[in-house]
C-alpha cells in the first residue's frame, strides 16, 4: 500500500469542490439566460459535488506511536505507522476488533478523539470513524483482577500481577486472534495460575520449584523476581503468535486468602517466637559458659558440681525469662 501526503490532496479536493460550486452557479445562470450551453457545467458541477466527498474519506491522521490497519474490500493491504497526515484509497477501512475493549489498562486509544486538523464535515466524519480503529504502539500496562490460587502446598492465596506489554506486529494482532486485548488478559490469568501452583507461599522443606529434582528455597514471597520472570516468559510464549511483546510482569498483590489468613498469621507468629527463643537460649548458654570459665580461671571461688548446677539454673532463669528476675538475698552461709 502506498500512502500519499494528505495536505496536497486536501487542498486539491477543496479547490475542486469550490470549482464545482462555481460551475453550478455559472451553469444555472446560463440556463436562466436561455443558453443551452449552461447544462454541461451545471451537470459537471453537480456530479463533482456528489463524487467529491470520496477524497475526504481517504484522509487519515496518524499520531506518534499509533498504527492503522487497512483493508480494501476485505483484503489486507497494509498498515499506516508513520506519523503525519496521509491520503489512502478512500474505500479502505480501518480494522481493530479491540477498539472498544477496555480491561482497566492504560494506553487504550479511545474512539471519537478530537482531530488535529480542521476538515470539512464529510472528512471529519470519516476521520472520526478511523480514529477509533487505531492501534496504540505504546507500552501499556494490564492489571487484571486479583485471583485466588492454591500454591504447591494447597494453601489458597490471593495474587495479582501487572503486565507491561505492547503491539509489535499489528497485522497479526488484528487477524490472528479475535480480540488481542481479551486474548492477552486470558493468557495472563492462565500463566499466573500455572506458575503460582509450582511455588509455596513461604519457604517450605522438600519442595522443588525449579524442576531439577532437588529441593530448594524458592517461594512466592521470597523469590518474587524469579516468579515474575517465569510468568513473563509463560505469557510471552502464549501471545507470540498474536504479535504482542511482554516487556515485564510484576507481582502487585500477594496474601493468604481470608479464610486461612488468621491461622497462617498465628503460625508465622509461633515460628517467629520459636526462632527468637532459640536465639535467646543460645546466647544464654554462651554467657553461662563464659561466666563459669571466668570464675574457674580466676580461682576466686571454688564450686562443686551441685553449686555449679544451681548457678547455671539461676543464670538461665534470669537470662531466658521474659520478665525481670526478683533477687533473693541470702544472709546466711553459703552452705
Amino acid at each position: 500500500m502506498k500512502a500519499r501526503a494528505g495536505m496536497p490532496v486536501l487542498v486539491a479536493a477543496i479547490l475542486a469542490y469550490l470549482a464545482s460550486v462555481a460551475l453550478v452557479i455559472w451553469g444555472g445562470t446560463m440556463l436562466d439566460a436561455g443558453r443551452g450551453l449552461g447544462a454541461l457545467p451545471l451537470t459537471l458541477g453537480i456530479v463533482w459535488m456528489v463524487v467529491g466527498v470520496f477524497p475526504f474519506m481517504g484522509l487519515k491522521v496518524i499520531r506518534p506511536q499509533e498504527a492503522l490497519v487497512l483493508t480494501l474490500f476485505g483484503r489486507y493491504i497494509g498498515t499506516l505507522k508513520d506519523e503525519g497526515f496521509w491520503f489512502v484509497n478512500p474505500f479502505c477501512v480501518g480494522v481493530n476488533p479491540a477498539a472498544k475493549t477496555h480491561l482497566g489498562q492504560s494506553g487504550d486509544v479511545e474512539s471519537g478523539q478530537k482531530l488535529q486538523l480542521a476538515l470539512s464535515a464529510q472528512g471529519a466524519s470519516s476521520q472520526m470513524d478511523a480514529s477509533g480503529k487505531k492501534i496504540s504502539l505504546k507500552v501499556m500496562t494490564l492489571s487484571n483482577a486479583k485471583q485466588k490460587v492454591n500454591d504447591c502446598l494447597g494453601n489458597p492465596i490471593e495474587i495479582g500481577i501487572a503486565v507491561m506489554w505492547r503491539v509489535t506486529d499489528t497485522a497479526r494482532a488484528v487477524f490472528t486472534v479475535d480480540n488481542y486485548k481479551e486474548y492477552l488478559s486470558l493468557q495472563c490469568d492462565s500463566a499466573l495460575r500455572n506458575i503460582v501452583r509450582i511455588y509455596p507461599y513461604d519457604i517450605a522443606p522438600n519442595v522443588d520449584t525449579t524442576g531439577d529434582g532437588e529441593p530448594d528455597e524458592g517461594s512466592l514471597r521470597g523469590s518474587a523476581g524469579v516468579v515474575s520472570e517465569r510468568i513473563r516468559k509463560e505469557i510471552q510464549q502464549k501471545v507470540e503468535s498474536a504479535g504482542l511483546e511482554i516487556i515485564e510482569a510484576r507481582i502487585t498483590y500477594l496474601a493468604y486468602a481470608p479464610e486461612i489468613a488468621a491461622v497462617m498469621l498465628q503460625r508465622q507468629q509461633a515460628s517467629a517466637l520459636i526462632d527468637a527463643r532459640k536465639m535467646i537460649v543460645d546466647g544464654a548458654v554462651g554467657m553461662v559458659e563464659m561466666a563459669l570459665a571466668r570464675l574457674e580461671e580466676n580461682g576466686s571461688i571454688q564450686l562443686d558440681e551441685e553449686r555449679k548446677a544451681a548457678m547455671v539454673s539461676n543464670l538461665l532463669v534470669v537470662l531466658c525469662g521474659n520478665r525481670d528476675a526478683q533477687p533473693v538475698v541470702n544472709s546466711g552461709s553459703l552452705y
